[in-house]
């Protein structure tokens, strides 16, 4: 039964999202790619700092890092998406999220903006196979580039962290 509410909850979500009020996004890269995440989830972004690992973790888990007095599990979704040359620069940063109650935090590329989409600028995504499931993705959101548009990848953060494959919250909440 908590699948299908999930499920529904997920679908009113998207479907707010598409036909509702605007939405504030947090834009950054992964690789090639630019995604968005609702900004209500982010803590806040830090500099990257390498985590403590942890033995017998996953490659994408990177570790936990003591956020004032906070042990959080650092996920590197570059890894995770199976992208390419993933490499920590000066513009490499650790989104800070609450999800389900738990603080996680993403490594991400780089952090481009936080920017407001009207309804009509976020179109439902089409299925297909790819390294995010459909399921943990919202919508794709049109921006307006200097004279042209760049499209977001709208994730459902929480969904994703919430996967069995992360194993990084509980994925049946009491």
């Amino acid at each position: 039964m908590s699948a299908v509410t999930t499920a529904e909850q997920r679908a009113v979500a998207q479907a707010s999202t598409l036909h509702g009020a605007p939405c504030e996004v947090l834009a950054f890269k992964l690789g090639a790619e630019e995604d968005g995440i609702d900004i209500l989830k982010v803590q806040e972004i830090r500099g990257y700092e390498p985590p403590t690992r942890i033995a017998n973790a996953p490659a994408f888990m990177k570790g936990v890092v003591n956020l004032r007095g906070v042990i959080v599990p650092i996920v590197d979704m570059r890894v995770h998406l199976l992208l390419d040359d993933v490499k920590v620069d000066a513009f490499t940063v650790v989104i800070i999220l609450i999800v389900a109650g738990r603080t996680v935090g993403i490594v991400v590329d780089s952090v481009s903006d936080v920017l407001e989409l009207q309804p009509q600028q976020i179109k439902p995504a089409p299925a297909f196979n790819g390294s995010v499931a459909a399921s943990h993705i919202t919508g794709l959101g049109t921006v307006k580039s200097g004279e042209g548009e760049r499209m977001l990848i709208l994730l459902e953060i929480e969904a994703l962290l919430r996967s069995p494959e992360m194993g990084l919250v509980d994925t049946h909440p009491s």
